[in-house]
C-alpha cells in the first residue's frame, strides 16, 4: 500500500505562505523560520575559485528532471534525514505535476549528485542536495542558478543558511522581508 501523501494543493499553498514540511519521526512538521536562507540570483552569487577551475573541466553532464526520485533518494541517504516516505511521495507527485524539479550531475559511472526543489511562479524553493563524487552538488547548484537566471527567476530559497551556501553568496533574510520577496516572486505577472 502506498503511503499517504500531502495533497499537492496543500503543499504548494504552504510554500506560498513561506512554510515548508519536514518528516520527523513519522509525523509531518510544518516549518516557517524567523530568518530564511536565500541565494541571490544577481551579481552577489559567487562561484568559489577552486570550483570555477573544476567547472571549466566539465566533470559532469548536467541533466534536468531525468532522475527526480533517485535524486531525492540520494538526498535521503544519510544518517539523519527529514525525507520520509510521505515526503518522498509528496514531492514525486509534485514532480509529476511539473512543480518539483531535479538538477543532476552524471558521469560514466552514473548519477553522482544533484539537488531538488519546487518551482512556482518565479520562485524556486531548494529542498536538498547530495554528492557521491566531489563537488557534484556544488556544480548542480551553479547549474540551477544559471537556469533560474535564464528564466527570469527572482527568488532562490534555501530555507536554512550554512557556511557551504554562504561561500556562494548565500545570506539570511528576516521573515517579513522574505515574505515580501516571495509575494513579488509568485504573483501571476512576476
Amino acid at each position: 500500500m502506498e503511503p499517504a501523501i500531502i495533497p499537492p494543493d496543500t503543499l504548494l499553498g504552504a510554500y506560498m505562505q513561506g512554510v515548508f514540511p519536514m518528516g520527523e519521526e513519522g509525523e509531518i512538521v510544518w516549518v516557517s523560520t524567523k530568518v530564511r536562507g536565500i541565494i541571490p540570483l544577481d551579481d552577489r552569487f559567487h562561484i568559489p575559485h577552486g570550483l570555477r577551475k573544476k567547472l571549466s573541466k566539465k566533470p559532469f553532464e548536467i541533466r534536468l528532471d531525468t532522475a527526480f526520485r533517485e535524486v531525492m533518494l540520494g538526498c535521503a541517504g544519510r544518517e539523519s534525514t527529514w525525507i520520509d516516505d510521505v515526503i518522498l511521495g509528496s514531492y514525486c507527485r509534485l514532480h509529476e505535476l511539473g512543480f518539483a524539479h531535479s538538477v543532476e550531475c552524471w558521469d560514466e559511472d552514473g548519477l553522482q549528485g544533484g539537488l531538488y526543489g519546487v518551482a512556482y511562479g518565479k520562485a524556486f524553493f531548494g529542498e536538498s542536495m547530495f554528492s557521491r563524487k566531489t563537488d557534484a552538488s556544488k556544480i548542480a547548484l551553479v547549474a540551477l542558478v544559471e537556469m533560474l537566471r535564464d528564466r527570469g527567476f527572482k527568488l532562490l530559497d534555501t530555507q536554512w543558511m550554512t557556511d557551504h551556501l554562504r561561500s556562494f553568496g548565500g545570506c539570511e533574510m528576516e521573515r517579513e522581508k522574505y515574505l515580501e520577496l516571495l509575494a513579488q516572486s509568485i504573483k501571476p505577472d512576476a
